[in-house]
């Protein structure tokens, strides 16, 4: 996530909102109101598309607006502005800082956006998110990951620690192999291992101790 954000209020104008997208090199801006709250996003595709639009427009309609030109000269009224407010696609999609790096890939794929607005609990914007800086997160070193997994297992309160099972991380995938004890959910370390950013997989190799499995005394004993 980025914290530091490009962004847009309800009444910047067209010319402003092409300058930012321009100038940031950036292919979209969230639009806030006076709370930080986001409203909306505009994008370079917004932009285009309204010119299009009036290009369309003019070429079919040209008789029209000759018209309409002869009455607006009798009659002179100044068309309302291409603001931000007027252009932003509405309702904003945003995820929250707590989101899985593969959930917010799986909107964007899904909504075929770029960015995405990052919102606290009360929806302001804290930040923003791009599909580049979700490609950094496969950038972490194998150490890094096996730290983060190795703290969520035992986050986890589980029978799994270093005497009894051991944590490898190699190109990203996640292997845990050892003995897993009576009490411990190897299926929720697994979920857990999936949740750390930058596992790409993850092999179960625990085994079940059956040293400390309970046995029935037969009857009459």
């Amino acid at each position: 996530m980025t914290s530091e954000v490009v962004q847009a209020h309800p009444d910047t104008s067209f010319k402003e909102l092409a300058r930012l997208l321009t100038s940031h090199r950036i292919s979209g801006l969230p639009v806030v109101d006076d709370d930080d709250k986001v409203m909306g996003v505009v994008s370079q595709t917004d932009l285009t598309r309204r010119q299009a639009a009036r290009g369309r427009a003019a070429s079919g309609r040209d008789r029209v607006l000759r018209a309409l030109r002869r009455i607006a000269r009798a009659h002179p009224t100044a068309p309302p502005p291409l603001t931000a407010g007027r252009l932003m696609s509405t309702p904003a999609v945003t995820v929250h800082p707590e989101h899985r790096v593969v959930d917010v890939a799986r909107i964007m794929e899904r909504r075929h956006i770029d960015r995405l607005p990052v919102v606290d609990e009360e929806d302001r914007l804290i930040g923003i998110t791009t599909r580049r800086d979700l490609l950094r997160v496969f950038l972490r070193t194998d150490e890094e990951i096996r730290e983060e997994v190795a703290g969520a297992v035992r986050s986890r309160g589980s029978a799994c620690d270093a005497d009894t099972c051991t944590i490898d991380v190699r190109e990203g995938i996640v292997t845990i192999e050892g003995v897993a004890g009576p009490q411990t959910d190897t299926t929720a370390l697994v979920r857990a291992a999936w949740r750390v950013d930058g596992v790409v997989g993850v092999v179960n190799r625990l085994t079940a101790d059956r040293r400390h499995a309970s046995s029935v005394p037969p009857s009459g004993a």
